[in-house]
C-alpha cells in the first residue's frame, strides 16, 4: 500500500507540464480513454491480466505525449502489498501454551534461586554452577537465574515459527527441559536445607 501511494505521488509530480485542473477534469479523462482505445485497436488483442481481489489504488499514466512508443498502454497498478509469509505457523493456542511455559520456567528459576540462597545461608553446601557462583551469596542470584529461562523461551519461540516441520513439532522441548532442570535443582536444595 505504501508502494502504491509512493508511485501515485511520483506520477503526479512527474507530470508537471499538465496543469492539475486538466488532469482531474472529465475532458482529460475522455482524451486518455480515447487515446487508450485507439492504441488498443492498433495493437494485437491480448487478454487482460487478472485483477486483484482487493485493489488498493489505481494509477494511470498519460499516454498522449508524442514521445511515447506507439502501442504503449496506460500503466495501471491494482495490486495490494502483501505481508511476508514467514511466521504464519504459530496459532493462538500455541502462543497461550508458550506463555504458560514461560511463566512456569521463570517461576521454577525463582524457586531454584530461593532454595539455593536458603541452602547456602544454612551452610548446607556450595553453588555447583561456576557461572552462578559469584551471585550465590546475594540477591542478584534471582536475576542471574532468569537468563537461562529467557534463552529457552527465545529458542522455543523461534522453533515454533521455524520453516522445518520437525522443529515446529518440538518447539516446547527447550522450555520444558529448562523448567525441569530448575525444579530438580530447587527440590534438591530444599531437601538439603530442610534436614
Amino acid at each position: 500500500m505504501l508502494l502504491t501511494a509512493l508511485l501515485a505521488v511520483c506520477c503526479t509530480l512527474a507530470d508537471s507540464d499538465t496543469p492539475a485542473a486538466a488532469v482531474n477534469s472529465p475532458a482529460a479523462a475522455v482524451a486518455v480513454t480515447t487515446r487508450s482505445t485507439a492504441i488498443a485497436d492498433d495493437s494485437r488483442n491480448l487478454p487482460d491480466a487478472p485483477m486483484a481481489k482487493s485493489s488498493a489504488a489505481s494509477v494511470e499514466v498519460d499516454t498522449s505525449t508524442s514521445d511515447n512508443i506507439s502501442g504503449a498502454q496506460p500503466l495501471t497498478l491494482n495490486s495490494a502489498v502483501n505481508a511476508s509469509p514467514g511466521g504464519g505457523y504459530e496459532t493462538a493456542r500455541k502462543k497461550k501454551i508458550w506463555y504458560g511455559l514461560a511463566a512456569t520456567s521463570h517461576g521454577a528459576a525463582v524457586f531454584d534461586a530461593w532454595s539455593t540462597r536458603r541452602a547456602l545461608s544454612g551452610g548446607y553446601g556450595t553453588e555447583a554452577d561456576p557461572l552462578l557462583r559469584p551471585f550465590a551469596h546475594s540477591g542478584a542470584i534471582y536475576a542471574a537465574t532468569q537468563v537461562s529461562p529467557l534463552v529457552m523461551d527465545y529458542l522455543g519461540y523461534r522453533m515454533m515459527r521455524s520453516n522445518h516441520s520437525w522443529m515446529r513439532k518440538m518447539w516446547w522441548v527447550p522450555q520444558v527441559a529448562g523448567t525441569s532442570v530448575s525444579l530438580s535443582a530447587g527440590f534438591h536444595n530444599y531437601r538439603l536445607s530442610s534436614h
